[in-house]
């Protein structure tokens, strides 16, 4: 990647969870639909295999690997040089729609699932959030659903940001793909936990370790960040208490993530002009070297999205929000119809760029990937995985 791609576009790392108050619900505008509908395939790859690496995971990630994490680097996208230079005057394209698929295949070795839909199958255009069983939610708290993920790629520990989102196994988590996949090894992340209502180090409701990363196949086979999604099925999650021990800790399980902090809602397909709201934990410093977030807690920036579109395979069919975040807030969600009352709306992108659009060494805007038909299946396909017990 150009020094001059690097001063344009970045990606927001992982973004933090803390307590943001929001001040006004958010209704969705009833823009028109800018891009196709394109149907696409699902690449699932299993992460745990047994409740035994299950458990390994969790203590990899022991209250003191946990206190230094956040001394870990954001997790930042494998841009290639062939991929040419963001420009900070996004230009007009028209999309080019894939072609209908009609077979269900498995391919890639045991772990490896693809699976792919026919164009005309039957699609919600949105699926409703839900509110956490084992409690009540206060009025003007912020998402609880959003906190940070941790992983590891070859012999570092990453982090981002993710969402909590409604499904039918009660254990789905959304986030950046490259967030959970690393384009440059072809490999999925190892060691990945999901960690809700995350602030300053403490683990609130509980820590989730990855099943299965689920994207759309043109990210894994093309490096398309116009696929720069994913949803990861969880285990039921667990709290560290003290061990009998001195020093010592032991598991205690916590049930289900939507049972514990709820689950927003999937939008597809809703077009541009909608009120957003874009949450994260940014924690790099602009390119100038100011630094105005840690990444320690949760922020949030809100504003009416537009359509992002950069030259060479870059991003061409993405939403854009004016927004300040730095690296550290991929993978963290853009909310539509908003309800401050309890805190939950409907999933409309993930933060996946950040742009320098008057190149004055500050990112002014972030950028999403547009949700379609082929997002639904995705979703719907990661929504049917279910962790072994």
């Amino acid at each position: 990647m150009s020094p001059r791609a690097r001063r344009l576009a970045t990606t927001l790392g992982a973004l933090v969870a803390a307590c943001v108050t929001a001040t006004s619900a958010l209704p969705g505008s009833a823009a028109a639909t800018p891009f196709e509908s394109v149907p696409g395939s699902v690449t699932s790859l299993i992460l745990t295999k047994s409740s035994a690496d299950m458990k390994r995971i969790a203590e990899y990630w022991n209250p003191a690997r946990l206190k230094q994490a956040q001394d870990n680097n954001p997790a930042t996208p494998e841009v290639k040089p062939s991929e040419g230079t963001p420009s900070s005057a996004p230009t007009s394209a028209s999309p080019t729609p894939s072609g209908e698929a009609t077979a269900t295949t498995a391919s890639g070795g045991e772990n490896t699932t693809t699976t792919t839909t026919p164009a005309k199958t039957a699609t919600p255009q949105a699926v409703r959030p839900t509110l956490p069983k084992k409690r009540q939610p206060a009025t003007g708290t912020s998402p609880i659903t959003v906190g940070k993920v941790f992983f590891r790629i070859g012999d570092k520990d990453y982090w981002c940001s993710a969402s909590s989102i409604a499904s039918a196994n009660d254990n789905l988590v959304a986030t950046a793909a490259h967030c959970a996949y690393d384009a440059k090894t072809g490999r999925p992340a190892e060691y990945w936990i999901f960690i809700p209502g995350y602030d300053r180090g403490a683990t609130p409701y509980g820590i989730y370790v990855g099943h299965s990363v689920n994207l759309h196949e043109r990210f894994v086979s093309w490096g398309d960040y116009d696929y720069d999604y994913a949803f990861i099925s969880v285990h039921g999650g667990f709290r560290w208490k003290p061990g009998k021990t001195a020093g010592s800790y032991q598991m205690e399980a916590v049930g289900s993530l939507e049972d514990n902090v709820g689950g927003q809602g999937l939008a597809i397909r809703r077009g541009t002009n909608l009120l957003t709201y874009a949450f994260g934990y940014p924690a790099a410093p602009h390119n100038d070297g100011s630094r105005p977030y840690d990444g320690q807690s949760l922020k949030y920036c809100g504003g009416r999205t537009r359509k992002q579109i950069a030259p060479a395979r870059l991003v061409e069919h993405g939403i854009a929000l004016k927004c300040p975040f730095t690296a550290g807030a991929s993978g963290g969600p853009w909310l539509v119809d908003y309800d401050p009352k309890t805190a939950l709306g409907y999933l409309n992108g993930v933060n996946s760029f950040a742009w320098d659009t008057d190149v004055d060494r500050k990112y002014d805007l972030i950028s999403s990937p547009y949700f379609i038909a082929s997002t639904y299946v995705v979703y719907h396909w990661a929504g049917s995985q279910r962790a072994p017990s």
